[in-house]
C-alpha cells in the first residue's frame, strides 16, 4: 500500500505536468490577431520615391530609433501590419532596411526621436481620451491631436519628440 507521502508526491508530479501542457497552449487562437476588438489591420503606403537600398555603413543614413525604445516592426512597402488598442503606431522609413518601421508607442512618455526622416504615417488607436504632442527641435509643439478614426500622412523630418499622453 502506498504511503501518503508517495500519493502527495504523484499528485503533485501530476498538477506541475497539466500546469506545464496548459502553460504552453497558445492563448485566444481562435482570434486572429488585429481581428478582435482590439486591434485594427492598416496597410503600409508604397515605398518613397527615389527610396533605395543603402548601405548599413553608410555615416550619412542610421536606421531611425526612439529613446526610450519602444516595441517596433519591420515590414514591406504595401504590406499590412496591427495596430492594438492603446497604442500610437508611427511609421516611418527605414532606409537601412528598404522597407517601414513601425513604432509601438504605448506607455506614456515623451520619446525624443532620431533619423526619422521623410513621410510616414501615424494611427492614435489610444483609449481614454487623451491627447498627444509631436515637438521640434525647440521644444515647441508642431501638432498637438487626439485619437479619431483616421490614418495621417505625416513629415517626420521637422519632429523631435513624441508625447503620447
Amino acid at each position: 500500500m502506498p504511503s501518503k507521502r508517495s500519493v502527495l508526491a504523484a499528485v503533485g508530479a501530476l498538477v506541475c505536468l497539466l500546469a506545464a501542457v496548459f502553460a504552453a497552449a497558445p492563448a485566444q487562437a481562435t482570434v486572429p490577431a488585429g481581428h478582435g476588438p482590439g486591434g485594427r489591420v492598416l496597410i503600409l503606403p508604397p515605398a518613397p520615391s527615389g527610396a533605395s537600398a543603402v548601405s548599413a555603413r553608410s555615416a550619412a543614413v542610421s536606421t531611425p530609433t526612439s529613446s526610450p525604445s519602444v516595441r517596433t516592426e519591420h515590414k514591406p512597402p504595401s504590406t499590412s501590419y496591427t495596430c492594438a488598442s492603446g497604442n500610437l503606431c508611427a511609421v516611418v522609413w527605414d532606409p537601412t532596411t528598404s522597407d517601414y518601421k513601425i513604432f509601438f508607442f504605448y506607455s506614456c512618455n515623451r520619446y525624443y526621436l532620431s533619423s526619422w526622416d521623410g513621410t510616414g504615417n501615424y494611427y492614435d488607436h489610444q483609449t481614454g481620451g487623451v491627447t498627444s504632442y509631436f515637438y521640434g527641435q525647440s521644444g515647441n509643439v508642431l501638432k498637438s491631436f487626439t485619437p479619431d478614426s483616421g490614418i495621417h500622412d505625416y513629415n517626420w523630418t521637422p519632429v523631435w519628440s513624441i508625447r503620447n499622453c
